[in-house]
């Protein structure tokens, strides 16, 4: 199934004018070129058991039902794999990242919807139970008019937002505009994509950025909500997910070229983030994929910034509501 040509930036119909759009739609097949675009997007699939997904590095095969939220410029995909259903129903809401402005997001009562589309650069999976609960209200939201399906949309973020076990998906970010808004951050950003296989302490790259250690770990705890040495064993498990699947080289191999010093705090801190082991992890995601798809992840991962504009069109008959 050769449907990987290009990862798309994707053009969406959402116009300036729009607060959001819904698509609801029934499909026999679910295949989804791997794409992004700067608008939050809001997934429910049901009937989708064996779809596999890809969001960021985590790539899994999605139970029959499922919610997902992606941040802004996460790219994301579906493959039909081996799911044998005709009928895969999917409701996707998609709106700006800047509907909800700053002066919104900071008062109270938001900030579970604020610090929910703060992880979101990671993509969220919510729990079956939420899924299911909130699924009549999405499927209705389309229906609704007026002030009524905004008050509505915050409502459904806001459950959600306070649902238990959500689960991020992805250890690698595609957060760009974070980046573009702090000079220190982006340095640090390029400095860890640069030498993530070297070794990188904390007192280097804090100079890099002329700050002290104390002030430099401070810092990126509040930009990225991890401490230095987590930000960089994230980024160096999403370099070591990729390659695991694409090449034959043995763990120990893959563990030194992404910057771990010994094998066993490799599998310790790959455990951590991937929940399974670095084995597992190939062993299991390896089967069905084909090469042409994760050299195609890689390169995103790699030349974000080189992948051209494309409009991307979904070739059949859609319900879609623009607010």
């Amino acid at each position: 199934m050769d449907i990987l040509k290009k990862v798309h930036r994707e053009i969406t119909p959402l116009s300036p004018e729009d607060s959001f759009l819904v698509f609801d739609r029934v499909k026999s097949d679910f295949d989804f070129p791997i794409h992004f675009h700067p608008e939050y997007e809001l997934n429910f699939i049901s009937n989708g058991k064996g779809v596999r997904r890809v969001v960021g590095d985590s790539i899994e095969e999605i139970d029959n039902v499922e919610l997902v939220l992606i941040g802004p410029n996460l790219h994301h995909g579906w493959l039909t794999n081996v799911c044998e259903s005709g009928e895969i129903h999917e409701i996707t809401i998609q709106f700006h990242e800047h509907l909800f402005n700053e002066g919104l997001l900071t008062r109270k009562i938001m900030k579970p919807i604020k610090d929910m589309f703060e992880r979101s650069i990671h993509g969220i999976l919510f729990s079956k139970k939420a899924s299911l609960e909130i699924y009549e209200r999405i499927s209705q939201l389309s229906k609704l008019d007026s002030m009524d399906y905004f008050l509505e949309l915050i409502s459904i973020l806001h459950d959600l937002a306070n649902s238990r076990n959500q689960r991020l998906l992805s250890t690698y970010t595609a957060n760009r505009e974070s980046f573009e808004n702090s000079d220190k951050i982006k340095s640090v950003y390029e400095y860890v994509q640069e030498n993530f296989s070297k070794k990188i302490t904390l007192a280097e790259v804090a100079d890099l950025v002329s700050m002290s250690h104390v002030s430099f770990n401070r810092f990126m705890k509040k930009r990225t909500g991890k401490t230095f040495v987590d930000y960089v064993n994230d980024v160096r498990i999403g370099y070591a997910a990729i390659r695991l699947i694409e090449k034959d080289n043995s763990v120990s191999e893959i563990a030194y070229f992404c910057g771990f010093n010994n094998i066993a705090n490799f599998n310790r801190v790959f455990k951590k983030v991937k929940k399974c082991t670095p084995s597992q992890y190939k062993n299991v995601l390896y089967l069905n994929m084909q090469a042409e798809f994760f050299d195609l992840i890689r390169n995103y991962i790699s030349n974000f910034s080189k992948f051209e504009t494309v409009f991307y069109r979904i070739d059949e008959k859609i319900t879609l509501i623009s607010r």
